[in-house]
């Protein structure tokens, strides 16, 4: 790769796309207004950008039934957070750079719902009891203040089909994840019996510690 091909500033990048127009600036919100509120209610899957403060990026998904983010007003929303492998690079994250963004889906629109603004983690009951599923109440929630939503066109989920079988894969084209963490991590390679029994633990866990 030539460095003098790189693209390096945006006076660069302006050159080669242009600059926005019209409604792709002016839907660009600070506030939930009734069709973003609509949206998250709706929506069973977001995936979470944060980063550190040195600025290492992470991206984390999060699901739940529709309508798991609990919009609290017009520049609050509320991601309770499940039970996980307790890295906590999120929490981590935002404990040290609150900057955060969202991009919520909805299965069935190609259309996406973004959300940029500042993330908090709260322990506050009365919030956390509103994110209750199976009896559950999580540990913690994240609490975005909202800077900056609008509505994403549906050009990356058409390319994509997300929705559609076009480019569904059968799971069984690579190895189950236990298996994969194992070969890499163990010098001496996979042990088939070891490897059963991480796949049965992975799936236990799916059944009766999701919440």
């Amino acid at each position: 790769m030539h460095d003098d091909r790189m693209v390096t500033t945006e006076a660069a990048l302006r050159d080669l796309f242009g600059h926005p127009q019209g409604l792709a600036v002016a839907k660009s919100l600070d506030h939930l207004d009734e069709y973003a509120r609509q949206f998250i209610s709706m929506s069973p899957f977001l995936v979470l950008s944060t980063a550190n403060a040195q600025g290492k990026a992470d991206v984390s998904p999060r699901g739940d039934p529709p309508g798991f983010v609990q919009v609290i007003d017009d520049q609050r929303m509320l991601i309770p957070d499940r039970p996980g492998n307790n890295r906590l690079d999120t929490m981590v994250n935002i404990v040290e750079n609150p900057n955060v963004a969202a991009l919520f889906f909805i299965p069935g629109f190609e259309d996406t719902l973004r959300v940029a603004g500042q993330a908090a983690i709260t322990r506050d009951p009365a919030w956390l009891e509103r994110c209750i599923v199976n009896g559950k109440v999580p540990k913690v929630g994240i609490v975005i203040t909202v800077d900056e939503v609008f509505l994403h066109c549906a050009k990356a989920l058409r390319r994509s089909k997300l929705w559609q079988s076009d480019y569904r894969q059968p799971r069984t084209q690579m190895p189950s994840l236990a298996r994969i963490i194992l070969a890499q991590t163990c010098a001496a390679g996979v042990d088939e019996q070891v490897a059963a029994q991480a796949d049965a633990r992975v799936e236990d866990a799916y059944k009766n510690n999701l919440y």
